[in-house]
């Protein structure tokens, strides 16, 4: 190839050490209890990749926040990423500096979906305020964790309409839910969903568009293509790409892999998720898979090399579907550009 190709990760998880007990899934033994600020983001990708890399979207990190009814954690989330993206000047010790600005390329907090859309509103005019004007534009869209939730949280009618608020705003909603702790029910509920937050929307730019975490988690500890849970797995991946407003992320593998195969090289790693690899291709086809690295989640288990690690998995599949350079210019960061709205 003639340039090298850029490269936006699509999803990183940031904080510093000052708040980590803002963080709901905070505690001191937690391989993740400690400082992952863009210094140490950019040691991850190491100086080969970071030649290419255009920049990051900044994904909520699941602050506390009492049934999404105090807003303080995630609002402070706001105000940190608003130091990170602003080009602020920096607080002590909290690992980045003015010129990291440009690499923060969009930005996804937390939102109270559950809580409806005239609360929603609400939240939104304080998000708006706590990013300052510089950032608020960076701020894409909005991620509401489902994959630890009751079922049927999803299908609520004020989670619906948050959603189709989000979609009038110009808004996306980054979807995570997790079929390998719990089961088929959070892919057919997220299908409904989908369905639902577009339907009796007339004009499709007001449609909201979805952006789906980590290939949904499924389970990558199963050997057979004949397991129902690959099959559910499958049959959800094909039914929601039928929607245009659908995008996937490629991340989060490791998380679902086995630890005896977390510690293994690239090349076994991507031999042994080639099934569910060759279905997001067949499925949604570049134009509509972006990388991510789920970074620091990705190194628990792997190591800090996780990152690159990954990287080269994703390399490897680009080679396997024999994607040429426009789609693979796709994969690695025009398919975000276009989801999230990032200007080129």
């Amino acid at each position: 190839m003639a340039t090298p190709i850029p490269i936006i990760d699509s999803h990183i998880h940031l904080y510093p050490s000052s708040e980590l007990t803002s963080l709901a899934w905070y505690t001191p033994s937690s391989p993740l209890a400690n400082q992952r600020s863009v210094t140490e983001f950019k040691t991850a990708v190491t100086p080969a990749n970071l030649a290419s890399l255009s920049g990051f979207i900044f994904i909520e990190t699941d602050r506390k926040n009492e049934e999404s009814k105090d807003w303080t954690a995630p609002l402070e989330e706001v105000s940190w990423i608003r130091r990170v993206a602003g080009g602020d000047e920096p607080r002590p010790d909290e690992g980045h500096t003015a010129a990291d600005a440009p690499l923060c390329l969009a930005v996804v907090p937390w939102a109270p979906l559950v809580l409806g859309a005239e609360q929603l509103e609400k939240y939104l005019v304080e998000v708006e305020a706590a990013a300052g004007p510089r950032v608020w534009p960076k701020v894409k869209g909005f991620r509401y964790l489902l994959q630890d939730k009751p079922n049927g949280t999803a299908l609520g009618d004020g989670f619906i309409e948050g959603l189709k608020l989000l979609g009038r705003k110009g808004f996306v909603f980054d979807a995570g839910v997790d079929q390998h702790r719990r089961g088929r029910v959070q892919l057919e509920e997220l299908v409904d969903m989908v369905d639902r937050a577009h339907d009796g929307v007339e004009r499709e730019e007001e449609k909201v568009v979805f952006i789906l975490n980590h290939l949904l988690k499924p389970d990558l500890t199963i050997v057979s293509q004949t397991d129902p849970t690959f099959i559910a797995w499958r049959t959800a991946m094909f039914t929601l790409s039928k929607c245009r407003q659908t995008y996937m992320k490629l991340s989060g593998c490791f998380a679902e892999l086995p630890d005896s195969l977390k510690v293994r090289s690239a090349e076994d790693i991507f031999s042994a998720i080639l099934p569910w690899l060759a279905v997001l291709v067949a499925a949604f086809g570049p134009a509509r898979i972006m990388f991510g690295s789920d970074w620091p989640v990705c190194t628990v288990g792997v190591g800090e090399e996780a990152w690159q690690k990954w990287h080269k998995v994703v390399s490897m599949m680009c080679d396997m579907a024999g994607l040429d350079e426009d789609a693979q210019r796709m994969l690695w960061a025009g398919t975000a550009r276009k989801a999230y709205n990032i200007d080129a």
